[in-house]
């Protein structure tokens, strides 16, 4: 008997998705060991606890896939590409790797609208969230590197920035979340 309940074309996005977050984790993972390379523990620590976060979506989107049903592609994963040139370079880079990855899931969003595919659609959602505070957290932290100088930050401004992402939170603070009383 035949239980699968994704169409062949969510089912094959669901698969690239997967596949996306893999390649995301590497990203992470790569930037992770160029910045401990660097001296950047704190940094480090921070692009490491995000990898480990990127292979958990990657989990989910593949329990979902057996879980409707479906079967379950492993591609090869691309490679990260190059390293960073600077702290800087680092988290535009994070940025734009987290931007792609919104426009890949909103791509399943829409086509599970179009199939009427509430469930997958419903299962998107959660990570439309996440995508929202993943941007807003580079976000961040991009704003905190130009504030402390960007590409020209000094090393003892870069040494700070580096002591405060040990401890950063790996969740931002979302507009949805802000209220009057708590800002």
């Amino acid at each position: 008997m035949d239980t699968n309940r994704l169409s062949s074309t969510l089912a094959k996005e669901l698969n690239a998705q997967m596949t996306n977050e893999a390649h995301n984790a590497q990203i992470y993972l790569a930037y992770a060991a160029w910045a401990s390379g660097q001296g950047y523990d704190g940094i480090a620590n921070f692009l490491f606890r995000h990898e480990n976060e990127e292979r958990n979506h990657m989990m989910k989107i593949l329990e979902y896939i057996l879980k409707r049903g479906a079967k379950v592609v492993v591609s090869p994963i691309p490679g990260p590409g190059p390293n960073p040139k600077s702290v800087n370079d680092c988290f535009e880079k994070v940025f734009k790797s987290e931007v792609e990855n919104t426009s890949n899931i909103y791509k399943i969003v829409e086509m599970s609208m179009k199939e009427k595919d509430w469930a997958t659609w419903n299962f998107m959602q959660w990570f439309v969230k996440e995508q929202t505070e993943e941007e807003t957290l580079a976000i961040d932290l991009m704003d905190k590197i130009k504030i402390a100088g960007g590409e020209k930050a000094t090393d003892s401004v870069l040494y700070a920035l580096d002591r405060d992402l040990q401890t950063t939170p790996d969740e931002a603070v979302l507009a949805q979340d802000v209220s009057v009383e708590k800002p």
